[in-house]
């Protein structure tokens, strides 16, 4: 049995990581912290893209991996920070789930997003393709983060870990999306977090409060 090379030995606890930081995130609710978290989850995907580039000579991952660490480590971090101390918001409410049934669903989603990426991992031909199960395994529970939490700033953090997901799943399946398709997506990313700075704002002038569960309360004007 041949042993793995060492940088996919290296990739795949990169990954394991990965899953472990969103199990992490699930069952966070100071958000200061959950930030922190997504920094991290964020300079894991920048070692990742740095090494796979390294195994394959692809010069795009190198930008992918600048872009990444500018972005999902440096930039959006520090501005969440800044939202969370200029609104004065630290704290999750109680979620929708408690902590222990939160942690079991997550370990549920796990085992159903292993079963989904098989086919996928069985058509990739890249020696990452065992690391799709995880990403999709990331983008569920980031998913179920966002639904199951009350707060808004919250659902932003699982917003983002889901869109690190998606991208250590392209990478996976297809050693990266084209550059053109990276900055776009790097863009968007930008452009909403600068519409839901804005929006918090709003809520909190509003409600005085950014707890989601306000919003429900809004009524159409007849």
């Amino acid at each position: 049995m041949n042993e793995l090379p060492l940088d996919l030995q290296i990739l795949n606890t990169l990954a394991g990581l990965l899953l472990l930081i969103s199990f992490a995130m699930l069952s966070q609710r100071r958000i200061v912290t959950l930030v922190k978290l997504l920094a991290v989850q964020g300079a894991l995907l920048c070692i990742a893209t740095l090494l796979l580039a390294l195994r394959t000579g692809a010069h795009h991952l190198y930008l992918s991996a600048v872009l990444t660490l500018a972005l999902k480590v440096i930039f959006l971090p520090w501005l969440l920070h800044r939202l969370i101390r200029r609104l004065g918001v630290y704290w999750d409410t109680e979620p929708l789930l408690n902590t222990t049934g939160t942690m079991l669903f997550g370990v549920l989603v796990v085992v159903f997003s292993f079963g989904l990426a098989q086919p996928i991992a069985a058509l990739a031909s890249t020696a990452t393709r065992n690391a799709i199960g995880i990403a999709v395994a990331v983008v569920l529970i980031a998913f179920m983060m966002m639904i199951t939490r009350r707060k808004a700033t919250s659902q932003v953090v699982g917003f983002l870990s889901m869109e690190n997901g998606l991208f250590f799943g392209a990478m996976s399946a297809t050693y990266g999306m084209p550059m053109v398709v990276e900055f776009g997506v790097a863009l968007d990313v930008l452009v909403a977090m600068l519409v839901l700075g804005v929006f918090f704002f709003q809520i909190r002038e509003q409600f005085d409060s950014l707890d989601l569960k306000h919003l429900e309360s809004l009524k159409e004007e007849q």
